[in-house]
């Protein structure tokens, strides 16, 4: 465990936060260090794979001749870590407290991508061939689109051919209790960008007569959501694929606290949204809209009475089982563009986007990973789904024709794209014993 915190501190304090242009030179020294683990685990052909964007990191160990085979995924690059006034220790000097190690990337994703590298590890170091087939793929743009990866999975889907993705990039449903995720959110990210004019003019000398650019945007995502935080897009949800009877009776089986869940972990005054679906429904199986951030105007000390031509929001919509992103990319812009006011003309562009998808938990690798799992913990997994998105198990489905094993060893409090990022290092140390077991049972199919 001493040598595995080494690693672990080491690949943490590589800044390699993709969506900065000035940190490109840091993403890179984070791409080879994955690659010297990869080699020290004692895969073969590991590589760096360049193409448009941050390079790919790619390894295989195809040796258990007639055994399933896993294509292991992650991903080394990280989230900005500002604001950082509010993260209590440095981000990128890991620092051990009790049983935590805080820094930016410490769950989401590298303390948990190794995870899948030091399993490896634990055979092919001490001289024991793996039971299975794995071959790896790990990305250096999963935090800012993954355009690169997006291309290698539909060009190389023959070579990456697999049984099943395995992946260690959600979380427990709560500290103690081993969890599957066997549903993730499908997003269409974008930007709105709306113009009154050409340029800023004066608040008294034209006020009252010319349109105020951050009042139409404004005023065009009020009209995307009705009152109770429903999608209010004319067909929108037509296409949602609903949960099944007997997986929402497995919801409400979970050991949930509401109270706690809003006050201790949202940290929230308030829940809200449609009163007609339960709280997991709404993260888990319906889709949602979410503003992340409105620029324009001016915003800095002192006053100035200006009224701006031009706002810029970032939003996004997370989609639920059987919605076609494509489709639900065209209902937003055709929702924005009908309800910009007289004298604003608004433009929304998708960043990126990637369908929603589940796997039956009765398919025979799910149920092979929850009884590896269970024998770590010592107490029966509970299969979960996640709001959230993880836009390669779409591009597995797509174009390798496989579902995604998502094993979760992160916490509900990790506080992924948040200051003070953590992961609680026994979880990480069971997750290495739990896929190595993993291993062994498919191995023994």
């Amino acid at each position: 465990m001493e040598e595995f915190l080494a690693d672990l501190r080491d690949w943490l304090r590589i800044p390699s936060v993709s969506s900065d242009p000035n940190a490109a030179a840091e993403v890179r020294r984070g791409a080879e260090f994955c690659a010297g683990l990869l080699e020290k685990a004692g895969l073969d052909n590991v590589r760096l794979v360049e193409g448009p964007g941050h390079p790919l990191v790619v390894g295989d160990w195809l040796h258990a001749e007639g055994k399933p085979t896993l294509l292991c995924y992650g991903h080394y690059d990280v989230q900005p870590a500002e604001p950082l006034e509010l993260w209590r220790t440095p981000p990128f000097e890991p620092t051990l407290i009790g049983g935590n190690l805080y820094a930016r990337g410490a769950a989401d994703d590298k303390g948990l991508a190794i995870i899948l590298i030091k399993a490896v590890e634990r055979y092919l170091r001490a001289g024991k061939p793996l039971p299975v087939n794995v071959k790896f793929l790990i990305e250096g743009e999963e935090e800012s689109g993954g355009d690169h990866v997006s291309l290698y999975v539909a060009e190389e889907a023959a070579s990456l051919r697999c049984d099943a993705a395995l992946i260690c990039d959600t979380e427990m449903f709560a500290p103690e209790l081993p969890t599957i995720c066997v549903g993730l959110r499908g997003i269409v990210y974008g930007e709105l960008i709306v113009r009154t004019g050409e340029t800023d003019l004066h608040s008294g000398v034209y006020g009252g007569t010319v349109a105020n650019a951050v009042e139409a945007a404004a005023r065009i995502l009020a009209r995307l959501k009705d009152e109770q935080g429903r999608i209010a897009i004319d067909g929108f949800d037509a296409d949602v694929e609903p949960p099944s009877a007997e997986e929402q009776a497995s919801w409400r089986r979970l050991p949930f606290d509401e109270e706690n869940y809003r006050g201790a972990e949202a940290k929230v005054f308030a829940l809200v949204g449609d009163p007609n679906q339960s709280l997991f429904a709404r993260i888990w199986a319906r889709p949602a809209l979410e503003v992340h951030g409105i620029g324009g105007g001016f915003t800095g000390q002192g006053a100035k009475t200006v009224i701006p031509c031009e706002a810029v929001v970032k939003l996004s919509a997370r989609l639920a089982a059987g919605q076609d992103p494509a489709r639900a990319a065209r209902l937003l812009a055709g929702a924005i563009a009908a309800a910009a006011p007289l004298g604003a003309r608004s433009e929304f562009r998708v960043l990126h986007m990637a369908a929603a998808s589940v796997i039956d938990p009765r398919n025979a690798l799910v149920r092979e990973a929850a009884a590896a799992m269970q024998e770590v913990f010592g107490v029966a997994t509970v299969f979960t789904r996640s709001g959230g998105s993880i836009p390669i198990v779409g591009l597995f489905q797509k174009h390798l024709g496989v579902g995604a094993v998502l094993c979760g060893f992160g916490l509900p409090d990790d506080n992924l794209h948040a200051p003070n990022e953590k992961v609680y290092l026994p979880n990480v140390a069971r997750g290495i014993e739990a896929i190595a077991r993993y291993f062994e049972r498919l191995g023994a199919l």
